[in-house]
């Protein structure tokens, strides 16, 4: 606070004039503090109570390579094309049957396994079609959607259904093919790692695209 002196009396009314000036002014910058303080205070206060709000997970980026594809033959009732990054393991267990197969992905951490099976009678069929969509709708526990897609190719006798399966089940691609009178075919895509559809999206539409190419291109012999 300002001090001042007063050392005559004609000058005491200017004093006093400028000790309450100066009162004025001290108190003023008194006030003026409080207020930068407590609008400090103040937004001091409010940024806590925000959420923060977490940055989203990031993955590693995959590089995909060029669709190229090739013919695979066998000594079974079918034929089809696979990609050429892929590779048919005929290696079966003691429960598989003649012309069952996988068609590794290794790249990807991705197989495709394939089974046949012969239709003898009506029944088969409806039997084989039964057992595919339960094994499909096994997965409904964790699958957040599961929609079905007609196949109908009447110039190569080729009918059938395709499931893909949304959420993070250990599949999300399978299928079936027929005839409907000798042949039957059937597909499962599985990853050999933790379902996480977020991180292997950009992998899983990849290689939809090479399963759906080999629908396409399947014939029976």
């Amino acid at each position: 606070m300002m001090v001042i002196s007063c050392h005559s009396k004609q000058k005491v009314a200017t004093c006093e004039r400028r000790m309450i000036h100066s009162a004025f002014f001290y108190f003023y910058m008194q006030k003026c503090r409080f207020i930068v303080f407590v609008f400090i205070i103040s937004i001091l206060i409010y940024s806590c109570k925000q959420d923060v709000v977490p940055r989203p997970r990031g993955y590693f980026r995959i590089d995909l390579p060029e669709k190229s594809f090739k013919p695979f033959e066998n000594d079974c009732s079918y034929s089809f094309e696979i990609p050429d990054y892929a590779i048919v393991n005929n290696k079966r267990t003691k429960e598989e049957e003649e012309c069952w197969l996988n068609i590794d992905f290794s790249r990807f951490k991705s197989t495709l396994h394939i089974s046949y099976k012969e239709i003898a009678n009506p029944n088969d069929l409806f039997q084989y079609t039964e057992d595919s969509r339960n094994l499909v709708y096994k997965h409904t526990l964790k699958a957040s959607e599961i929609d079905e897609i007609i196949i109908r190719n009447p110039e190569d006798k080729v009918y059938g259904i395709v499931y893909e399966i949304g959420g993070n089940t250990a599949s999300s691609m399978q299928f079936y093919l027929t005839d409907s009178t000798k042949h039957f075919v059937r597909g499962s895509l599985y990853f050999n790692t933790s379902p996480n559809i977020d991180s292997l999206s950009p992998v899983l539409y990849f290689i939809k695209q090479d399963v759906q190419h080999l629908i396409n291109t399947l014939v029976w012999k």
